[in-house]
């Protein structure tokens, strides 16, 4: 339910701004933030450096598929001298072995992972500077909304005056000091 939130009241709240804004004369803009990284020097750097870690942990992942490999293959060459213990010991071993890997890659490129962590680390200066630029450019240029069309059409500028979020609460029951959320 959240995710079709997403992207449903977005798309909601554009049709009808656009249809209000013709009548208040509203200005909407976008940008396209994968046109703008793409532009940006630094962002070269930090496509680099993620492309090298990655590649270190796509190595050592293939390291540990050539053990497995290699486990498995002794494991079959030899499966019939084994003793029932030493069969249950080595599929074992194999299999420690594969939930080693499994964690690495998750650790690394995970959800949560080491990737992700570190492409928001990097990126989280370059992603301030536009957050800014578009800000001063719609605040300059008298613009009420801009938004971004590379991703869930996430806004980067809203004016103030046009936040109904204590109107949305009070017509949900809820009372809120105006000022906290108005900010």
């Amino acid at each position: 339910m959240p995710l079709l939130m997403l992207t449903f009241v977005p798309v909601l709240f554009l049709s009808v701004l656009a249809n209000h804004a013709e009548a208040q004369n509203q200005r909407i803009g976008y940008i396209d933030s994968e046109y703008i990284l793409q532009q940006i020097p630094e962002y070269e750097g930090v496509e680099q450096r993620l492309q090298q870690l990655s590649q270190n942990w796509r190595d050592e992942i293939n390291e540990l598929d050539r053990e497995i490999a290699t486990l498995e293959e002794e494991f079959e060459a030899r499966e019939i001298l084994f003793t029932p213990e030493v069969r249950q010991e080595r599929r074992q071993e194999i299999d420690n072995k594969k939930r080693e890997r499994q964690r690495y890659v998750e650790q690394r490129f995970g959800p949560e992972g080491d990737y992700f962590r570190q492409q928001r680390e990097l990126l989280r200066p370059i992603q301030r500077q536009i957050v800014e630029a578009t800000s001063l450019v719609a605040e300059r240029d008298g613009y009420d909304f801009v938004f971004d069309r590379s991703g869930d059409y996430v806004f980067f500028y809203a004016r103030r005056q046009w936040n109904i979020s204590v109107d949305v609460l009070l017509e949900m029951g809820i009372q809120v000091e105006e000022e906290d959320i108005r900010r």
